[in-house]
């Protein structure tokens, strides 16, 4: 069932650097002023497709806006379309790998509560989520890379903050789900634009903003497992004004029965500590101050409260508050007469406060990190020829931690301390695109990063794309990666978990790539077949409660996303994805990584009409490895079984602008183990109303 792949290197030329100055006094002739012609191919990405308005939206992938009537602010077909343009918008971004985008409409129609939500849908996740509202720790996975092996923006700024997952990590559940306008998920050369951390993949949550006449939409549910759930958005324009603003409040208790033998089972029999409420709040201010310049002003603010499952036994009743701030100031600016030269200046201000503890029998536990992070930078796009795209710029990050750790525990008096440490990051950033010809491209990147920690080091990426008819166009690409040992593990001791950092960690380095082709089989059916791979030495894990570099894994995959127009109003999806992350070297050598399953695949069906709405979705799962903290009697080989997962979700229109939805998850009610001896609750249900004025 394992192949091994290899991957053929071209070399190729190397990276056209110029000063963008030279924009400013030439105007450059655009060969064609629509935008998703600057790849010069008869193959377009998926983003790209143009599907009549008469269809429903693609349940996985963003279809090309119509384009919007300026007096009626309605496309075609009556149905409002947004068209925003963001720091980093698909057209914009290297086209040798492909970008996946679910929009605002999927999200809804999924009845997506936080971006894991989002993200399972997508191509090469694997979201290891315990019902609603799910803790950090159950594992989130991309291409076999953690989620702290890829990166994570917020229109195009960093939110992950140099905390590794077992403390809180990346947090899924960190934006109002009512503020997003779509999500966008893409690897390979772009990696080079964002970080060099990027093993797995970089995913851009891009946040609304306001259009036409203000609008309030609002939302309630309330369902199984005590589930409730509150979204309200505010939006809109005046003169060259554009603002939104979005709340959103979840709390499930995610208390039901497990069976014997499960993490985390109580007394009763039921799943215990695993209750989450959060508060989320967006808001954003967009001023067109003229012609070529405009600002943009963002803030997300969290409160979160949860219990922690994190696979242990005997029973955790650690808790996690996470209280966290995202502000970003971006201003955009055209160079030179038109459209060739567009620069991009933005700071950002990232804080994240993660409080964890317990008790421990006769004793008390706590650990908490305070992260603080600002951010810079300088994007530059320029259009340099008809056929050559360059874009290029500045990163700067500082970042500080201050760790708290304490227990009442005499053996770990020792360990008590306050750790205050500082980061500071600087890279430099380019990827060249040239059209060499209307039906081949090639992608070259650089980032060149100055670590106050780890030093000087080079990552550079290619990729390519041709176009072999009208038909079928193939693609590939490599890209070096690093990623750094976060603060946390190098010098906070885990109190929570008695482990013990380590000052002398190395960096995680390798590489990743990618081969495919996209095929365009009608104007109804189109696919993208990827087989991706990556190599990461000095993987960061645990050796006897330290953490420690333990070796190397190679991964390698099969990823397929395929969407298909039925007929009118009708659409469907198939995703599938093969990962086998292999460890190289140490004990569990030839074994697949914890808590990644071969084989995923999702698939979907939906039909829409008139405001009416019906989503089938369907999960495959082939069950992974059970590794950290089993339970007494677990091999170190054993699997948990596969399952299948059947949603159904529907919008019935009680009035023109009032409508009923219902989720029912878990058709067959099957409590299958969704990871390390954590169970899924079983059928579950959500209805609400949604109101748009």
């Amino acid at each position: 069932m394992k192949k091994d792949f290899l991957l053929l290197t071209v070399a190729l030329p190397s990276l056209l650097i110029a000063f963008p100055g030279l924009a400013a006094e030439s105007e450059i002739k655009e060969r064609n002023t629509d935008k998703s012609t600057e790849v010069i191919s008869d193959i377009p990405s998926l983003s790209e497709i143009e599907i009549p308005a008469t269809n429903a939206e693609l349940l996985t992938q963003q279809s090309v806006p119509s384009e919007i009537d300026p007096e009626t602010e309605q496309t075609p077909s009556d149905e409002p379309d947004i068209s925003i343009e963001a720091i980093a918008e698909p057209d914009n971004l290297p086209q040798s790998t492909p970008t996946y985008v679910i929009d605002k409409e999927e999200i809804q129609k999924q009845g997506a509560t936080s971006l894991a939500d989002i993200l399972k849908r997508m191509p090469g996740f694997a979201i290891n989520d315990v019902g609603h509202g799910a803790d950090t720790h159950t594992g989130t996975y991309y291409r076999g890379a953690s989620i702290n092996q890829s990166v994570f923006l917020i229109n195009g700024r960093p939110i992950n903050n140099n905390v590794n997952t077992y403390h809180g990590g990346t947090d899924l559940n960190s934006i109002p789900v009512e503020a997003i306008e779509r999500v966008e998920l893409y690897s390979g050369t772009a990696s080079a634009l964002y970080g060099s951390s990027a093993f797995g993949g970089v995913v851009n949550i891009i946040t609304k903003e306001g259009y036409g006449k203000p609008k309030l939409n609002a939302s309630a549910e309330f369902g199984s497992l005590s589930l409730n759930n509150q979204q309200v958005t505010y939006g809109g324009s005046s003169n060259n004004v554009k603002y939104n603003f979005s709340f959103e409040r979840f709390f499930t208790d995610n208390r039901y029965r497990v069976p014997v033998g499960a993490a985390n089972r109580d007394s009763q029999g039921f799943l215990s500590n695993a209750d989450t409420a959060t508060s989320t709040y967006f808001g954003s201010i967009g001023v067109d101050l003229d012609k070529k310049n405009s600002l943009n002003l963002d803030v997300t603010a969290l409160s979160s409260r949860r219990g922690l499952i994190y696979f242990g036994f005997p029973l955790q009743r650690d808790r996690l508050d996470h209280d966290g701030l995202n502000i970003g100031l971006s201003w955009k600016t055209r160079l030179g007469n038109g459209e060739s030269s567009n620069l991009t200046t933005s700071i950002g201000y990232n804080q994240d406060y993660f409080s964890t503890y317990g008790p421990t029998g006769a004793f008390y536990r706590t650990g908490s990190l305070d992260t603080q992070q600002l951010t810079a930078r300088v994007d530059h796009e320029w259009k340099i020829t008809s056929n050559n795209k360059l874009r290029w710029g500045l990163d700067l990050k500082n970042t500080d931690l201050i760790g708290d750790v304490f227990s009442t525990n005499p053996s770990r008096f020792a360990t008590n301390e306050t750790e205050d440490r500082s980061l500071f990051n600087t890279a430099l950033f380019a990827v060249n695109t040239w059209n060499i010809s209307d039906d081949f491209l090639i992608d070259l990147g650089l980032r060149q990063s100055f670590d106050s920690q780890f030093g000087n080091y080079l990552n550079p990426s290619v990729g390519l794309r041709y176009a072999v008819t009208p038909i079928v166009a193939v693609r590939g690409s490599w890209a070096g990666a690093q990623r750094n040992p976060g603060l946390d593990q190098l010098y906070v001791y885990d109190t929570v978990h008695g482990w013990e950092p380590n000052p002398d960690l190395r960096p995680e380095t390798g590489s990743s790539w990618s081969a495919g082709v996209d095929v365009n089989f009608s104007q109804n059916l189109i696919g993208q077949f990827t087989y991706f791979g990556s190599s990461i030495g000095d993987r960061l894990g645990l050796i006897a409660g330290r953490w420690a570099n333990i070796g190397l894994v190679d991964t390698n995959g099969l990823e397929a996303a395929l969407q298909f127009r039925i007929a009118a109003g009708w659409s469907t999806f198939l995703n599938y994805t093969y990962t086998d992350a292999q460890i190289k070297t140490g004990s569990e050598r030839g074994l697949q990584l914890g808590l990644i399953p071969y084989s995923v695949l999702q698939s979907g069906v939906g039909y829409e009409n008139a405001g009416w709405q019906a989503n089938l979705y369907v999960t495959y799962n082939s069950g992974a490895r059970r590794s950290i903290f089993a339970n007494p009697g677990d091999k170190a080989t054993d699997f948990a079984p596969s399952f299948v997962n059947l949603d159904l979700s529907g919008r019935i229109p009680l009035t023109s602008n009032l409508g009923l939805t219902v989720y029912l998850e878990n058709l067959l009610g099957e409590q299958y183990e969704r990871v390390n001896r954590i169970y899924s609750p079983g059928f579950t249900f959500r209805v609400g109303l949604s109101a748009n004025l």
